[in-house]
């Protein structure tokens, strides 16, 4: 099959890597759109020692499916943490952190940029009808974006600050929004910032920022200086959930971290019921995030798209 190869951070575009075998359990997917995540870019700059497909955000029909006939010709997304569903962590009913997992696209299991790949049959959601490729395709950063309100309670009346207004800054937005917040996303270019203007989401550059005064702060920018900025905002015992990857180490100074007593909460995959519903809904609407559409065969342009400074989403054809 065709499929984009990462090798010594390295992309190139094959024609003969072997189409994957469902085992029992799992379908093969035929990848319609997928979508190229920072943690993506992240990977070929060697965030993660990774060789094989990237890519985990996608949307496709099942092909087949051992021992479950009924999924074929579904159309579908995926959630790509595989769990064994044997070891203490997954008996604990922490799967996503399971001690043998692979990660599609990410960890031992070959991802979304190619025109198939396999998933557990457990791991598949059904895309209703009414929500387009180019809607469905954010399914899995819009999960992302529910999880913290799954580790944290938001309530009207919080004061949260949304830091870094891109990708994933403008879905945690639109998802905060919802709960009827005090809602501020900050962020450093015009166009990001524009988009959640238009949805009614009060948005400021660093300099707007108050500072000590939100009860939570939501680093999307992946950078120490977002973390810093996230400190600035956050009142003494507020809260700062980290939402992006990370590559390397952030050197900030942690004794305000103790002296303020704020609670640090890593995030990272989420809820795909909600994600859907929203998506579904209108409630959440990705579509003016789409920069540009590459076929699979031009999959390496594509990623050089991608890691332009403040792109936004590019989306794969497969």
């Amino acid at each position: 099959m065709r499929a984009l190869w990462l090798e010594g951070r390295a992309l190139r575009l094959r024609g003969d890597v072997p189409l994957p075998i469902p085992p029992a359990g799992e379908a093969l997917v035929r990848v319609s759109l997928a979508g190229v995540c920072n943690t993506d870019l992240e990977l070929v700059r060697g965030y993660y020692p990774y060789t094989g497909v990237p890519g985990h955000e996608f949307v496709g029909l099942v092909e087949r499916a051992a021992g479950a006939p009924e999924w074929v010709g579904r159309r579908v997304v995926g959630e790509i943490n595989a769990a064994c569903g044997a070891c203490a962590t997954c008996l604990a009913g922490r799967r996503t952190h399971c001690e043998r997992r692979s990660v599609l696209g990410i960890v031992a299991r070959d991802g979304a940029f190619a025109t198939h790949l396999i998933l557990p049959v457990g791991n598949l959601h059904a895309v209703p009808e009414a929500v387009p490729d180019e809607v469905a395709v954010f399914t899995e950063p819009t999960a992302a974006a529910f999880e913290l309100q799954e580790q944290v309670r938001v309530s009207p009346s919080d004061r949260v600050v949304v830091i870094g207004a891109g990708k994933l800054g403008n879905l945690v937005a639109q998802t905060l929004a919802a709960t009827g917040c005090r809602l501020l996303a900050v962020g450093r270019s015009e166009r990001p910032l524009a988009l959640l203007a238009a949805r009614g989401i009060s948005t400021a550059t660093a300099e707007g920022i108050e500072p000590r005064r939100a009860d939570l702060a939501v680093e999307c920018t992946g950078s120490p200086e977002g973390l810093e900025l996230a400190r600035h905002a956050v009142r003494p015992r507020g809260t700062i959930v980290l939402k992006s990857t990370y590559h390397g180490k952030a050197a900030i100074d942690m004794a305000p971290f103790v002296v303020d007593e704020i609670t640090l909460v890593g995030s990272r995959c989420g809820p795909f019921a909600p994600a859907l519903a929203s998506l579904a809904s209108g409630e959440v609407d990705p579509r003016p995030l789409v920069e540009a559409r590459y076929p699979l065969a031009e999959a390496v342009a594509a990623f050089d798209h991608a890691a332009r400074p403040g792109a936004l989403k590019i989306l794969i054809d497969c």
